[in-house]
């Protein structure tokens, strides 16, 4: 599909330049010295965290939020430092509020991811994920809001209107990277700073190491001083399990492309760790007999790639042996069942 125009293209043209949006944009792009300061080089590891006093420890939470798409999982991942989210091109692929922490020095990060904010269809399953978005951006210290630079469209403005206003906002332009003409940046920033006055602007890409350390200078300092949360080598609050059902989904959702509809869902049935094997047993659930069909593929060779495909990640990600077996479920009009949403785990 091609990418819709954002609808402040045409407010642009009119904009005056503005000095000081300039310089912002300026310092942005520069990668003004300092910005890295007290953070580890993206090749070298940090200070051992354990070392330093609690009196000396922040610690505060950061929501990453913005519309299907943008890159969100991706980032967090980046900044835990291991996948812990799954990623697809299909839209809602994340569907769960998923925290992950990163201790770097003397400061915590405890990074909340949250799914894309859905308004195209008003579903059970959508209902649900829309409020995990609002919950996560009640009680943070710092908002991460995700777009695409240069871009912004009806899909991001309700978004923003979410946010509260007590919470400062970072403006995150991910996909720099894939900017040709940087020069329009200038007036598309203040146009974005019309909207709100954003704390920052933080033009990226979060498949870049050195973009990534410089994100965590930028929200270190929006962090209070406190103790820690967590231990300073745990990176996520979620199970084994939870993530075994995640990969199964992500690598469902990448091999079927945009022939499955995204309400499919996976359910782990068993889940057994014997020595340094771990037994696993999931049920992907899909709403018709012809998505059945789909999942399973010619002879089953659809299934048996999904399902290697995600132990050799599993594999990886535990660095153990696993075995997995799966299932194919037909279950009608499940997204539109509220008990049966919460049934699947959907908050």
């Amino acid at each position: 599909m091609p990418r819709s125009k954002p609808d402040s293209t045409a407010a642009q043209a009119a904009i005056p330049p503005n000095p000081e949006l300039d310089a912002m944009l300026a310092r942005a792009l520069g990668r003004e010295a300092g910005a890295d300061a007290g953070l580890p080089a993206a090749d070298e590891e940090p200070a051992d965290p354990e070392v330093i006093d609690p009196d000396r420890q922040h610690c505060g939470l950061v929501a990453i939020v913005g519309k299907p798409n943008v890159g969100k999982s991706t980032l967090l991942n980046a900044l835990v430092g291991q996948k812990i989210s799954i990623t697809s091109r299909k839209a809602q692929t994340t569907r769960h509020r998923i925290t992950g922490y990163r201790t770097v020095g003397a400061s915590q990060f405890v990074f909340v991811d949250t799914p894309g904010f859905q308004t195209r269809h008003g579903n059970a399953l959508n209902r649900s994920l829309n409020k995990t978005v609002l919950g996560a951006v009640a009680d943070v210290d710092l908002i991460l809001f995700v777009v695409e630079a240069g871009h912004f469209n009806q899909a991001d403005a309700k978004v923003l209107d979410l946010l509260p206003d007590n919470i400062p906002v970072v403006l995150l332009a991910n996909k720099f990277d894939l900017v040709h003409r940087r020069g329009d940046l200038a007036p598309w920033l203040q146009s974005m700073q019309e909207r709100r006055a954003f704390a920052e602007f933080v033009p990226m890409s979060a498949k870049t190491a050195r973009d990534i350390q410089r994100l965590f200078g930028i929200c270190e300092k929006y962090l209070p001083r406190q103790p820690w949360m967590h231990a300073p080598e745990e990176l996520t609050d979620r199970s084994e399990r939870f993530m075994a059902s995640e990969m199964v989904r992500e690598k469902l959702f990448r091999l079927t492309g945009d022939e499955l509809p995204y309400t499919s869902t996976v359910i782990i049935d068993k889940f057994e760790q014997e020595g340094s094997l771990k037994r696993i047993a999931a049920t992907i659930v899909v709403e018709r007999e012809g998505h059945k069909g789909m999942v399973i593929g010619d002879k089953g060779e659809k299934l048996k790639r999904i399902g290697t495909e995600a132990r050799q990640e599993l594999e990886k990600l535990w660095d153990c042996k696993v075995f997995l077996e799966l299932w194919v479920k037909v279950r009608s009009g499940w997204a539109d069942d509220a008990a049966r949403v919460r049934s699947f785990g959907y908050e």
